[in-house]
């Protein structure tokens, strides 16, 4: 696994990943699952890898320098 998610992708995929999870303890009924939409956010934040970006071939992950 390559990382694929660059700086500011990451910084906003963890933010609105914590939102969308905090909907989970703040919304009632059914609706209150799509807070677990927040965890996927979450975790491309976190491991900075989105399968979806692979399969896209997008990349916003600067190059490393060598």
């Amino acid at each position: 696994m390559n990382a694929n998610v660059g700086g500011i992708d990451r910084a906003l995929r963890i933010v609105v990943g914590i939102v969308l999870f905090a909907l989970f303890f703040v919304l009632e009924g059914n609706a209150r699952y799509l807070g677990l939409l927040g965890l996927v956010m979450l975790a491309t934040g976190i491991f900075r890898f989105c399968p979806a970006y692979t399969l896209l071939g997008v990349n916003t992950c600067p190059m490393k320098k060598g």
